[in-house]
């Protein structure tokens, strides 16, 4: 009879790692009696983003009370914009590397209500649709949690390399703004000193003038 090989100890902690992580997570947003209410995320480039909201009433008559939603990107562009919903989704690949802004506000109607939204917003490997992906590629059991970590460790990597950028044009900005701040310093010093010497030159002339000295 066959021994089965044992399982290899890291894949193990592999495993335990990756069922630990949370890549999306529902989150529940107390709307304001007037006014909005926002959640935002900074995503780089090229990034699929996957969204359910729903209404919860506090008097649990959420099909009565309705909201609108609008997402936009970080330069304004809107990407989602719904009226008098109760529940609802959004789908877009991000275009521009920035923070994506989701604002929840109660329709005229339902003002004064208390209302929450859940929002499961999910961005990257989270939202990526695994259980097609074990289909097509006929997979499941320990190869399916593996591929799940190797896009894991894909997405980390990529994210590695978008704050590594970041940190180069942060550097980049903090470099030439020290730059001007010493070429104003400078420009400062010698307005300061040409304005003593024609001070010195001009009370020596007026007390010549005045025989003074």
């Amino acid at each position: 009879m066959a021994k089965r090989s044992p399982i290899p100890i890291p894949l193990i902690w592999l495993l335990f790692a990756w069922s630990q992580c949370r890549f999306g997570e529902a989150i529940w947003l107390s709307l304001p009696t007037s006014g909005t209410k926002c959640v935002s995320e900074e995503i780089q480039n090229n990034i699929v983003v996957l969204a359910d909201y729903y209404v919860i009433a506090e008097d649990h008559t959420a099909h009565e009370s309705t909201i609108s939603i609008k997402v936009t990107s970080p330069y304004g562009n809107n990407l989602h914009h719904k009226d008098n919903v109760t529940h609802g989704q959004f789908a877009f690949t991000t275009s521009e590397a920035g923070n994506y802004l989701a604002c929840f506000w109660l329709d005229g109607a339902h003002k004064g209500a208390d209302v929450s939204v859940s929002l499961d917003w999910r961005t990257g490997i989270a939202a990526k649709d695994w259980e097609s992906v074990a289909k097509k590629e006929k997979i499941e059991g320990v190869e399916l949690e593996l591929k799940k970590l190797e896009g894991a460790v894909e997405a980390i990597h990529e994210n590695l390399i978008y704050l590594k950028s970041r940190e180069a044009e942060m550097r980049m900005v903090s470099e030439r703004t020290n730059a001007r701040v010493a070429l104003f310093s400078l420009f400062s010093l010698g307005v300061c000193f040409t304005a003593s010497v024609l001070q010195v030159v001009y009370l020596k002339h007026f007390f010549r003038k005045k025989k003074l000295i």
